[in-house]
């Protein structure tokens, strides 16, 4: 059995790291992408936003050497990685003005929709970029260890993944989500099914429904349960309910991942008592020891240690240093075609049943 301690949560770091330039200066660059880059020594080179005084802030805060007052401006930043944390309907206009052969980290969603992702992808391939999606979980320190357990077989094949999200989650917090056609699977839930794909590969079908809550009428999808069809071999549920007013005691935010040898189940702390939070926790227990469950020590939690590794990975495949980029736009496009089939599972409705 792989030692529990000695299981990787951090992704290598570049040897030489190349200096950040950010496209957007939102809460998510404030509150998890900066102190993430600024813990492992990424530089910062540079800040742009359509709201100058953001940036301005932004830069003031965090000591950032340049602001700009236009997307072509910022574009002119030389060797550079660009980091582009804008609403995901203004991405395809952000990656047209960026330099061919640009290395690039894409704040997820990849799109609104899978048109969008496509559209993403082609300019991708077509302006030559090195571009990956920051679908962080995976890089969570509780995630990379499940990984490296899973790797090593102490967990046996994995036979059910559950997801359960029940949670206050205030969407008033991001204005830029209201009145939007696809919200909760594609913002949020997306995280999870993603991360389904790293560990099981994709699904052959998708089952979905994803509806508003009455008291939130703005937000076209606030709750989802979504099965991923694995056929035999898995079963795979990702539930979420993010209207759960009642206080902390019956909030849950955890994945389970059950296999032939043993179990694990990690919490993912940030969606509990948000914005506060919670740690990170991962406990695992093996078949031949029924009910000895086991805490791993953690060295961070997803918000914000998860956020180091994929400019981490990117900065390394764009030098050579890593073979795989693990959400290379390619493969984010295939987490948003199951995004989307989610949503079309939606309107298209289940079975009904014959009562006579």
């Amino acid at each position: 059995m792989t030692a529990l301690a000695a299981l990787a949560q951090a992704w290598p770091r570049p040897t030489q790291p190349r200096p950040v330039a950010f496209v957007g200066a939102g809460g998510i660059v404030e509150s998890a992408e900066l102190p993430a880059y600024r813990r492992v020594g990424f530089p910062v080179a540079a800040v742009y936003d359509i709201d100058g005084e953001r940036a301005r802030r932004l830069a003031h805060t965090f000591g950032i050497p340049r602001v700009h007052s236009s997307l072509a401006d910022i574009a002119r930043e030389p060797d550079v990685v660009f980091d582009v944390a804008v609403p995901a309907r203004a991405v395809g206009s952000v990656l047209e003005a960026l330099p061919e052969g640009s290395t690039v980290l894409i704040q997820k969603p990849m799109g609104e929709t899978l048109d969008d992702a496509r559209r993403i992808l082609e300019l991708c391939r077509a302006r030559r970029f090195v571009a990956a999606v920051n679908l962080q979980l995976r890089y969570a320190p509780n995630m990379l260890a499940l990984r490296h357990l899973l790797d090593s077989g102490a967990l046996g094949s994995v036979i059910d993944f559950e997801v359960r999200v029940n949670v206050h989650t205030p969407w008033d917090s991001w204005p830029f989500l209201a009145g939007i056609p696809r919200h909760e699977v594609l913002y949020h839930s997306v995280h999870y099914l993603d991360l389904a794909r790293s560990f099981l590969g994709d699904p052959v079908g998708v089952s979905c429904v994803a509806v508003p809550h009455p008291n939130l009428a703005a937000y076209s999808d606030t709750r989802s349960a979504t099965l991923l069809d694995y056929g035999d071999r898995c079963r795979a549920l990702v539930a979420t309910f993010h209207t759960h007013v009642y206080g902390r005691k019956h909030q849950a935010s955890e994945l389970k991942l059950e296999g032939t040898r043993g179990v694990a189940v990690a919490r993912m702390g940030v969606n509990l008592d948000y914005p506060r939070g919670e740690p990170d926790t991962l406990e695992v227990c093996f078949a031949e020891q029924p009910g000895g469950w086991v805490s791993v020590p953690l060295r961070g939690s997803w918000f914000d240690e998860a956020f180091e590794g994929p400019m981490s990975n990117l900065q390394r495949y764009a030098a050579g240093e890593d073979e795989t980029l693990l959400t290379r736009v390619d493969d984010a496009f295939r987490t948003m075609a199951v995004v989307d089939a989610c949503y079309r599972a939606r309107e298209r409705g289940g079975v009904r049943p014959e009562t006579r």
